[in-house]
């Protein structure tokens, strides 16, 4: 199976899609699909199968996700793609994170969004995309703002993190909106 990636400047974004998961889980050992999902522990492969044994998606839902690595090591720093995506209606959630806090701030997910914005409203088709972030999360407001989103709202007690339930900032950016360079 070919894998498609997207070249940044500093990163190789791998793309992860139901169908993808489906040839690695049937066809790569345990081994393989932690070097492949860039998993630390068997702890993180043991809840990526049971994510794949549950399904990922169902007749109305899917999503593409992409693995971040750093272009020239190799190294994994993140993840950023569509979630919730709502293929007849043209809209998904988009979702992001850096592995760890050494890399964060150094402009890697500014670099990420920019390419994952232009693949989710050209090669998907999107017509929005919706993201819910931490009101306290200074770095993904200001990310909102870069990319022109617009805050539409804020939801109670909407999502539980690390075992905290917290409020979320409801953000959209429509097709039209769109304004590739950053």
């Amino acid at each position: 199976m070919d894998f498609e990636e997207i070249k940044t400047k500093r990163l190789l974004l791998r793309k992860l899609t139901p169908e993808v998961y489906w040839f690695i889980h049937e066809n790569y050992t345990d081994d393989e699909l932690m070097e492949f999902l860039a998993l630390k522990s068997f702890c993180e492969l043991t809840k990526e199968k049971e994510k794949y044994a549950k399904g990922l998606s169902t007749h109305n839902k899917s999503f593409v996700n992409f693995k971040l690595f750093d272009l020239h090591s190799g190294l994994h720093i993140g993840n950023c793609g569509f979630h919730t995506w709502y293929v007849e209606h043209y809209r998904a959630e988009i979702g992001y994170d850096i592995c760890t806090e050494t890399l964060k701030g150094k402009g890697f997910m500014t670099e990420a969004l920019q390419s994952i914005l232009e693949y989710g409203f050209g090669s998907m088709n999107l017509n929005r995309i919706e993201a819910f972030v931490s009101p306290h999360n200074m770095p993904s407001l200001k990310l909102m703002q870069k990319f022109g989103f617009q805050q539409e709202g804020h939801l109670r007690e909407h999502y539980n993190k690390n075992d905290e339930i917290q409020d979320s900032a409801v953000f959209s950016l429509l097709k039209h909106e769109y304004r590739p360079s950053v």
